[in-house]
């Protein structure tokens, strides 16, 4: 079933359980994707972006051992998704999934038959906020992952790699001027009910002219 653009938008969810983990997923699919990706808009339209897409099973079970340890020291941190709103029955529920689900993921990444690192081609990092910088790749990313949800594919965002960004650089032979910015799980998903997540009341985050 085709989906609209508000479904793909409202029910493109963090599948971290869901996936797939023995059904390849074609490397033109992946890249049908990515061309949509190619779309969204960059600072000064410079397009700095780059996407490695991973599918040497070799090259995935590295990334997915420094995954697996920086997904431990996380749910060790206070600041753990299971740890938060514990004094919240309704939110404490949600988040113990979410828990769940982040170390399945970090168990099975390595598994996951594609990962799709965006990244930035930049020689320095800027000093301070770096909004603008990231904004130049984060959109094109969220694009992929909008795409994959249309076409029957699951995917996360994560960015706890990042912990590791040096040696997973190193796995991947990026040059020195390239960042990663995110870590794409790409698999088909397994079942069909995804649906809109609670969220917030609006008029609890909306402000109007001023604060």
């Amino acid at each position: 079933m085709e989906l609209t653009a508000d479904e793909v938008l409202t029910t493109t969810r963090s599948v971290r359980k869901r996936l797939d983990l023995d059904r390849p997923v074609p490397l033109d699919l992946v890249r049908e994707c990515l061309e949509i990706a190619l779309q969204a808009p960059s600072g000064s339209n410079r397009q700095t972006w780059h996407f490695v897409v991973v599918t040497d099973a070799a090259r995935r079970a590295a990334i997915g051992e420094f995954y697996r340890r920086s997904v431990a020291a996380y749910l060790d941190s206070p600041g753990a998704a299971g740890k938060l709103f514990g004094d919240d029955p309704g939110r404490a529920a949600v988040q113990q999934r979410v828990g769940s689900s982040v170390a399945y993921l970090g168990e099975h990444m390595g598994e996951v038959p594609v990962h799709v690192i965006p990244c930035l081609k930049m020689r320095n990092l800027p000093p301070g906020n770096q909004a603008g910088v990231w904004g130049s790749i984060l959109p094109a990313a969220w694009s992929y992952m909008l795409a994959a949800r249309a076409r029957g594919l699951g995917t996360a965002w994560t960015t706890l790699h990042l912990q590791y960004e040096k040696e997973i650089a190193e796995v991947l032979e990026l040059p020195s001027d390239v960042h990663q910015a995110v870590l794409i799980p790409t698999a088909y998903y397994i079942g069909s009910s995804f649906k809109p997540a609670p969220r917030e009341p609006l008029d609890d985050v909306l402000h109007l002219d001023r604060w």
